[in-house]
């Protein structure tokens, strides 16, 4: 019986938009496609105000599928 394992890294995700969509960016950018993502965890969210425009930052822990 093949078991695919499962490993583990952190991102930084980032929007203009929302937390929400930084959350997205970050998952993306770590897995290509959210189908072998496993879990994820917020480690810390920021924000930096430019002017008007806010830039949110999230830090995450994805676990990742591995290929079996």
């Amino acid at each position: 019986m093949n078991q695919a394992g499962c490993h583990v890294t952190e991102i930084v995700g980032t929007s203009d938009e929302s937390v929400e969509a930084a959350i997205r960016d970050g998952m993306c950018r770590a897995t290509g496609s959210a189908e072998s993502l496993e879990w994820f965890e917020v480690t810390g969210v920021r924000s930096n105000v430019l002017g008007r425009v806010h830039r949110f930052r999230v830090d995450l822990r994805l676990g990742v599928r591995d290929a079996a």
